[in-house]
């Protein structure tokens, strides 16, 4: 079995930030890793609204699954991680309008920090196509 980097930064954004891929394809899966609300070109912001950060996460999580070929229907498991479970229902609700009908497996895990102070990371396990 082989392993495909499909992409070394979010396609239309930022490369990673050590060394790793945001993305690889093995075994018919594609994998990809933890997504932060990171805006390509611009400062970090972990003081922004948990709303914004929550938005940019699954834009750039969608970019991944588009730089591999699919979509978020083919989603497996999303693997979320937020500092304050407070927040919850605010990112399942944002979550849900942006996943629609699909219902992949989910975890939720609370944490005490993230990298750079953000509030929240996803990561994730797609098919690698229908």
């Amino acid at each position: 079995m082989t392993m495909e980097v499909i992409c070394h930064g979010v396609p239309g954004g930022h490369p990673p930030a050590g060394h790793y891929s945001h993305s690889c394809r093995a075994g018919g899966l594609v994998f990809v890793s933890g997504q932060l609300p990171v805006v390509a070109g611009t400062a970090h912001r972990p003081d922004a609204p948990f709303e914004e950060q929550v938005t940019q996460v699954l834009q750039n999580l969608d970019a991944c699954l588009q730089g591999a070929g699919i979509t978020r229907r083919q989603l497996a498991q999303v693997r979320v991680y937020i500092t304050d479970m407070a927040l919850w229902p605010v990112f399942d609700a944002l979550y849900a309008q942006w996943i629609g009908e699909s219902r992949p497996a989910r975890a939720v895990v609370g944490v005490a920090h993230l990298h750079y102070g953000f509030a929240l990371e996803v990561e994730a396990v797609a098919l690698a196509s229908d």
